[in-house]
């Protein structure tokens, strides 16, 4: 039995995010054969997040973010030629409220938040835009920490683009 355990988590095509750079979020499948990616590749891509979770559940649309750095270091890219930005607008601004703040307006903690933290430890930069957070009335201080509040996401975009930063279309 313990034989057959094994050659199932050996040949099992999901790979657990809990061995990966970023804890808990981003599980990938691994793809054995795929266009190999060149060793100097830099990745510099903007994720771009405008729908809010549901109370206190997680933004499937962050964890995209830790789905890419596993999967990419996984497969031999260095975690230093990742990096990534998320511009967060619309109702998903309370998303990236710190913990405390969002408890006390949805009486449950943030599970954003712990993915958040790991993605800024991780080369990627997180915006908030001001116009939706104005709106949600969301202000820079009750942000999870690292998080940067922008003028807008159209700012936030037009800036990291000239920056080198490409639009991730999904």
């Amino acid at each position: 039995m313990k034989y057959l355990l094994w050659l199932v988590l050996i040949f099992s095509p999901y790979v657990n995010a809990n061995e990966q750079p970023i804890k808990g979020f981003g599980n990938y499948y691994n793809v054995p054969e795929h266009d190999k990616i060149n060793d100097s590749t830099v990745f510099k891509i903007a994720f771009d997040v405008g729908d809010g979770a549901k109370e206190g559940q997680q933004n499937n649309s962050m964890n995209s973010l830790a789905r890419f750095i596993n999967m990419h270091v996984a497969h031999g890219v260095k975690p230093d030629n990742i990096q990534l930005a998320l511009v967060v607008h619309g109702s998903a601004s309370v998303d990236v409220l710190a913990s405390s703040e969002y408890k006390e307006r949805f009486k449950m903690d943030n599970k954003n938040q712990s993915l958040i933290k790991q993605l800024l430890a991780n080369n990627t930069v997180v915006y908030v835009c001001g116009q939706s957070a104005t709106h949600y009335k969301v202000a820079p201080e009750q942000l999870i920490e690292g998080v940067k509040m922008s003028l807008s996401a159209m700012t936030a975009h037009a800036q990291l683009q000239q920056q080198g930063y490409t639009l991730n279309p999904f």
